[in-house]
């Protein structure tokens, strides 16, 4: 029997699928013209401002995305986030990250437990070891203080860290706290990867973090064996102990590894890996290259977008406007791709961590219930910084496939340079950019623009863009450690919503597991192949021909 919450929802979805029907026959050339239509599709939250005014979207197409966000319950949705309800309904887990960076006089609950205080426990506990680090109270083996960290982790134990540490190199504040220190990541099992994290440290000055919540992740564990071993090697076994800390909730398999339990950073079941950056996985890292008032910071401005997303009504609320668009975009037009494009060097890593957060999160083919997922969802995310990703895919998104664009740029740059002489200043020639090209994917270049100039008439099919190419344009004021929290949780919530109005879990990653398990299944073989001479066996055809030239070579 269908209930009527299901027909509410499916009469919200009709109405939706006639309205992207009729924007077929809409240009954004012709939208941008309409002074009211750009005012009521702008919104902002304290040091945000997003344009959202070249989406294919008209008010009344928004108020539809709004009625569909009430008929299938999103607020009710996002306060059991926040209400600590097992909304991970497959691994019977609480969502909680936004507990990571609620302030202790907060209180949030799960099982019955206030969790607030048990985060604020660690949080200390990581405040006192990394201001012991960083003042030379904890120094290494030979005595000398450790000025270099290696951060050894994958997959959220990495990208989010690393997406942070990028953000605020520049950063007049953070980069004063990082005077005299060095923070390397190492996630790639390759060697390669190895030999690029440890290149140019020395040993009696380096701390190893390895960062897992099992300690037993494959590459991780091996990438940690390999850096104690160049540990051991150069200072002997006993300097585990001062050159090796962890972050995981497994301490038996920490203190067995050779790492003191007193040195390991816990956190929780109810913590995402892509949702992990304010927890010990983060902050750790982060705390050690930046100090604690600097991850403090970083840590009130995710928690500042947090209450936004809470609070805001849905009209104003960024991660909601944000998660609707992109559901009109892939579910509505058919849009496959979607593509981040910050106007920031400094945010270089945005891309590759959102990839993670969104696509690990909403590449699903059911829903909660289990049923088939009968609706296209989860995009492709990519991206690149502007102005480099103009000289590398923007010839597709402007005359090939449609590609939704996310551009972000920050009003003020970490790093002024205006030269005599230029017209521009090196800052002002970058956002010049940002502000044309949202206007080129929209308006395009008809075929009459370009005879008007002159274009010799063979010429002009290929100079003619089509334009109607949709994006949303994001300014933030300054780019610092709380507008990066900010940015950061921003982002992770436009994912939640999606989910959410999709009806899927975005805090289960089954896909992630099957090659876990493969990949141990071919370990074995190449152990077997290597120690005893035994044949490749239990494979499909191709699988054993690339095997068995692996092994030869």
């Amino acid at each position: 029997m269908v209930s009527v919450v299901e027909t509410d929802v499916a009469a919200a979805l009709d109405a939706l699928k006639n309205a992207a029907s009729a924007a077929d026959d809409m240009h954004l050339r012709d939208l941008l013209m309409d002074e009211d239509r750009c005012a009521a599709m702008v919104a902002s939250h304290t040091g945000f401002l997003l344009d959202y005014s070249r989406q294919r979207l008209t008010k009344d197409s928004m108020s539809l995305l709004f009625d569909l966000a009430r008929r299938v319950g999103l607020s009710d949705k996002i306060a059991a986030m926040f209400n600590g309800d097992k909304i991970n309904t497959t691994e019977g887990r609480s969502v909680l990250h936004v507990a990571l960076r609620a302030p202790k006089t907060a209180s949030i609950t799960t099982d019955g437990t206030d969790v607030v205080p048990a985060v604020h426990e660690v949080l200390d506990k990581i405040k006192g070891f990394t201001d012991k680090v960083r003042s030379g109270a904890w120094v290494g083996a030979t005595g000398k203080t450790l000025t270099d960290v290696v951060a050894i982790g994958i997959g959220g134990s990495y990208l989010g860290p690393e997406f942070v540490f990028e953000a605020l190199r520049m950063d007049p504040k953070a980069s004063a706290a990082a005077s005299g220190r060095r923070l390397r990541f190492l996630a790639n099992v390759d060697p390669v990867d190895v030999a690029r994290a440890r290149e140019g440290l020395n040993p009696e000055t380096t701390l190893v973090l390895v960062i897992s919540k099992t300690f037993t992740t494959a590459e991780t564990m091996l990438n940690a064996r390999t850096m104690r071993a160049w540990i051991v090697k150069a200072l002997g076994s006993d300097a585990v102990a001062k050159h090796m800390v962890a972050v995981s909730t497994n301490l038996k398999g920490v203190e067995a590894f050779g790492i003191n339990p007193e040195n390991a950073f816990g956190f929780w079941d109810w913590v995402g890996g892509r949702y992990s950056v304010s927890s010990a996985v983060g902050v750790v890292p982060l705390a050690l290259q930046y100090g604690f008032d600097v991850v403090s910071n970083f840590l009130a401005g995710a928690h500042d977008m947090d209450e936004h997303f809470k609070t805001a009504p849905a009209e104003q609320n960024l991660p909601v406007i944000m998660g609707l668009i992109g559901v009109w975009n892939s579910t509505f037009l058919g849009y496959s791709t979607r593509a981040l494009l910050p106007y920031q060097q400094a945010l270089l890593k945005l891309a590759p961590h959102i990839q993670q957060v969104d696509m690990e999160s909403n590449g699903k083919r059911v829903r909660l219930d289990g049923s088939e997922l009968n609706m296209e969802a989860g995009p492709i995310n990519f991206g690149e910084p502007g102005t480099n990703g103009q000289h590398s895919f923007y010839q597709l998104i402007h005359q090939g496939r449609l590609v939704p664009c996310d551009f972000v740029a920050v009003i003020k740059s970490q790093v002024p340079v205006s030269l005599p002489g230029e017209p521009v200043s090196n800052h002002d020639e970058l956002m010049s950019n940002f502000f044309a090209q949202p206007d080129a994917l929209a308006f395009g270049k008809s075929a009459e623009q370009c005879r008007v100039e002159g274009i010799r008439e063979e010429l002009v099919p290929h100079k003619t863009f089509r334009g109607n190419r949709p994006s949303s344009s994001m300014l933030i004021d300054e780019l610092n450690a709380f507008t990066v929290g900010q940015l950061l949780a921003l982002f992770e919530h436009r994912t939640v919503v999606e989910g959410f109005i999709w009806g899927i879990n975005s805090f289960d990653q089954w896909g992630v597991e099957l090659g876990k398990v493969l990949a141990k299944d071919v370990r074995t073989q190449l152990t077997a192949s290597r120690s005893d001479g035994a044949d490749v066996s239990g494979f499909n055809p191709s699988t054993t021909m690339l095997l068995k030239k692996y092994l030869s070579g």
